[in-house]
C-alpha cells in the first residue's frame, strides 16, 4: 500500500512540475492546457472569466488499449422480452 500511494504521490508532483510521465506498454500521464475563456454563473445570470488552466490526463499505449480489448468482451444487454434478430 505504502508503494502506491508513493507512485501516486510522485506522479501528482511530477505532473505539479509541467512534466509528463511515460511508461513504455502502459501509457502516458501528461498534462493538457485548457485555454481562456468567458463562462457563465447560470445562477445570477453573469459571464465569468475562466483562465487560462492545466489539466492532468492519461493516454494509455497503443498494447494496453489492444492488450484490454482482447480481454474484455462486452455486455449487450437488448433488455427484457425475447432475443429478436433486428431487422
Amino acid at each position: 500500500m505504502v508503494t502506491l500511494e508513493t507512485m501516486f504521490k510522485e506522479i501528482k508532483d511530477t505532473l505539479s512540475a509541467g512534466e509528463n510521465i511515460y511508461i513504455r506498454g502502459f501509457g502516458s500521464f501528461i498534462t493538457k492546457r485548457r485555454a481562456a475563456k468567458i463562462g457563465r454563473n447560470i445562477k445570477k445570470n453573469i459571464a465569468v472569466h475562466i483562465p487560462e488552466h492545466y489539466i492532468p490526463a492519461f493516454k494509455p499505449a497503443k498494447e494496453f488499449v489492444a492488450e484490454v480489448k482482447k480481454l474484455v468482451t462486452p455486455k449487450h444487454d437488448d433488455g427484457p422480452g425475447e432475443d429478436v434478430e433486428p431487422a
